[in-house]
């Protein structure tokens, strides 16, 4: 099977990465890290493709470059929380970026590259986990991830759209909040949740556990 891993130099994407390419899958790897991405294709064996996934450009490029594909990964996020009343709009574009506008435009040239029967699975969030103070434009670009992937379950039908809804997972990301929430999971847990459920029936939600 040929599989896509957006956002592959993150902790979930990296770990993705390496748990789709033991289960013998052909692996194409995007992400905006150069270095890191070339370092990850090297490590696997497989393809990269440096994309900015606030620009459809970037993206298109990107699909129109990988071929047909079975399964899609889009493990790309940003969090970069603040109070509203001080929002900063290069943070509020680099969150929806990162979290909708990439994920959108992946969908948009992704869709239609997936085998029948193929897979994609959208990186959410548990609304219960992120309605805290700070939190307004993670957790809004998520629900908003949340509708158009129920939308895009209408649209198109042979292909299973499946959010991914971890606990707090022990990443990166938590660098830009300041501290790893306890209890959090790791991301192989979650990489080894998307391996098993690729090999059974397509669901609407995965609720990865530790």
């Amino acid at each position: 099977m040929h599989t896509l891993i957006v956002g592959a130099t993150g902790g979930i994407g990296g770990a993705a990465a390496r748990a789709f390419a033991a289960r013998g899958d052909r692996l194409t790897l995007s992400g905006r890290d150069t270095g890191r991405l070339s370092a990850l294709a090297a490590e696997l064996g497989a393809d990269s493709r440096t994309a900015d996934l606030g620009y459809e450009s970037h993206v298109r490029a990107l699909l129109e470059g990988v071929g047909e594909l079975d399964t899609l990964v889009y493990a790309a996020g940003a969090a970069l929380p603040g109070p509203l009343q001080q929002a900063d709009p290069a943070a509020v574009r680099a969150v929806w970026n990162a979290n909708y506008f990439g994920a959108l435009w992946v969908l948009k040239h992704g869709l239609g590259r997936l085998t029948p029967g193929g897979r994609v699975y959208l990186m959410g969030a548990r609304p219960e986990l992120v309605t805290a103070r700070g939190f307004s434009q993670y957790a809004a670009s998520k629900a908003a991830l949340s509708r158009a992937a129920e939308i895009a379950r209408l649209e198109v039908r042979d292909v299973g759209i499946t959010l991914v809804l971890p606990p707090a997972v022990d990443t990166g990301l938590w660098s830009q909040v300041g501290r790893v929430p306890r209890g959090a999971i790791s991301p192989e847990v979650v990489a080894a949740a998307l391996v098993q459920d690729r090999d059974g029936p397509p669901q609407l939600e995965l609720r990865p556990e530790g």
